[in-house]
């Protein structure tokens, strides 16, 4: 049995496979009534449209899906803020591509 004043730490391990992460460059982001699911893909080059070439198709290849629980979600939104702080704090303002805001 745990003993409540015991301090606990979380450990995070990754496996060897997994450490070299992988490279996404566009997020798709969608829900469901119990949790939110995340796309990370890479962009393709793009081509014509299947059924109207004169279409341009930007096809994105997912590299990795992640599904939260809707009771999460603040969480990583949270995270993610405190670390685009912190990143800013130390190496500048994030700028979009082309300068846009």
């Amino acid at each position: 049995m745990e003993d409540p004043g015991q301090r606990q730490e979380i450990q995070f391990i990754v496996r060897p496979e997994q450490e070299a992460g992988v490279y996404a460059n566009f997020l798709a982001v969608w829900h469901s009534a119990h949790e939110f699911t995340l796309d990370f893909c890479t962009t393709q080059p793009a081509r014509p449209a299947e059924d109207d070439p004169e279409r341009m198709v930007m096809p994105c290849l997912v590299v990795s899906r992640i599904k939260i629980p809707v009771t999460l979600i603040f969480d990583v939104v949270r995270a993610l803020n405190e670390n685009m702080t912190r990143y800013e704090e130390s190496f500048g303002e994030i700028n979009r591509p082309g300068g846009a805001r």
